[in-house]
């Protein structure tokens, strides 16, 4: 799965630089599963008191499922995801992803979901891709 860039954004990257928030919307309307999931967890994050917001429910289908994987495996998608959004994401799974506070990085919290234990005890056999 790929970005759906506009042939403006691509002569914007062929003659320099590229504006964050034209990738953004880029992402927002190729990605928009992700990108919304995101946004979801983000507000639940700023409207509440808990240390970090997070998905447990796995996408409704593989289309999906792709959209998370592409965004989050993607080092400019994800960094560019967290600073529109303001926070930190955390991915376990296909599907459990976290937002956190930006200064939330390498905490308590934050290292506790994202250590080693957190991964092995968050697998679940439904989840395996034969």
């Amino acid at each position: 799965m790929s970005l759906d860039v506009s042939p403006q954004l691509l002569a914007e990257a062929e003659n320099g630089e590229v504006r964050e928030p034209d990738f953004v919307e880029t992402v927002r309307t190729s990605l928009p599963y992700a990108y919304n999931l995101i946004a979801r967890l983000a507000t639940e994050l700023r409207s509440g008191t808990a240390k970090f917001a997070d998905n447990q429910i796995p996408p409704p289908s593989e289309k999906e499922r792709g959209q998370l994987l592409r965004a989050l495996s993607s080092d400019a998608i994800r960094a560019s995801l967290e600073r529109h959004f303001g926070v930190a994401l955390a991915f376990q799974n296909c599907h459990r992803v976290a937002v956190f506070p930006p200064e939330a990085r390498g905490g308590e919290t934050h290292t506790r979901f994202t250590s080693l234990r957190a991964q092995i005890l968050n697998q679940s056999p439904e989840l395996r891709d034969w």
